[in-house]
């Protein structure tokens, strides 16, 4: 088991991608991300692949829908052996039980998470949703109704775990952040960012990293460059 904080997003539509990369930081400290593109394109087959590189999987598919459908799938989704998977807060504590429930009657038994509100998101566009509260208090309400439903942790901004943590009664729940930037790079189309210093010092279990990292030219050195300044 990887002892790094650091969870790389495999930010690729194909499966050849994705094994270029895989084979460019073989050996490398650290976990890895699959979302919907990827696994839309290449489907269990990209599991398969990660595995023979021995890397911990982050399935990142945002299960939400009806508690019925999300057992289901969060129950398939263990069955292919993947280290974490995640459900949408905003479908509610029945769905995210319904989800806990799958991993119960489960062999297989990854950390379980919820997102709370996307990082992409700035003040604005979190408005014209229709939320009433602050991006900060609405992750907060989803973060401990996250807690309530059995959840392991919760997907947030770095800059919100501070606003929460105070109010959590399970001392071991995992703050997994996306948004994640080195310091001088690009934010791309994140709106709450934070470094991975900064995002480690906040309180992250763990930051997801994506283009800084598969954009390199020697990404295996970013890997190495993050993790020593997040150990």
């Amino acid at each position: 088991m990887s002892k790094s904080k650091l969870i790389v997003a495999l930010d690729f539509s194909t499966i050849e991608e994705s094994r270029l990369f895989l084979d460019k930081i073989r050996g490398a400290d650290c976990r890895v991300k699959v979302g919907k593109e990827l696994f839309t394109s290449a489907g269990p087959k990209i599991i398969d692949l990660i595995n023979e590189f021995e890397f911990e999987i982050f399935l990142d598919l945002k299960f939400h829908d009806i508690p019925n459908t999300v057992n289901k799938a969060v129950k398939a989704a263990a069955g292919l052996g993947v280290w974490m998977i995640n459900v949408h807060a905003s479908g509610g504590k029945r769905m995210m039980m319904a989800a806990k429930e799958a991993l119960i009657s489960s062999n297989q038994k990854p950390l379980l998470t919820a997102v709370t509100i996307l990082t992409s998101l700035n003040n604005e566009e979190f408005l014209e949703l229709g939320y009433k509260a602050s991006i900060e208090n609405q992750v907060k309400k989803y973060a401990l109704l996250a807690e309530e439903s059995g959840m392991d942790g919760i997907v947030c901004s770095a800059d919100e775990i501070k606003l929460i943590k105070p109010f959590l009664i399970n001392n071991n729940f995992k703050f997994v952040t996306p948004g994640i930037r080195p310091k001088n790079y690009s934010s791309n189309d994140q709106s709450r960012i934070a470094t991975p210093e900064n995002a480690i010092a906040e309180g992250s279990s763990f930051i997801v990293v994506g283009r800084p990292i598969t954009l390199s030219n020697n990404p295996k050195e970013v890997i190495d460059l993050i993790n020593k300044e997040t150990s």
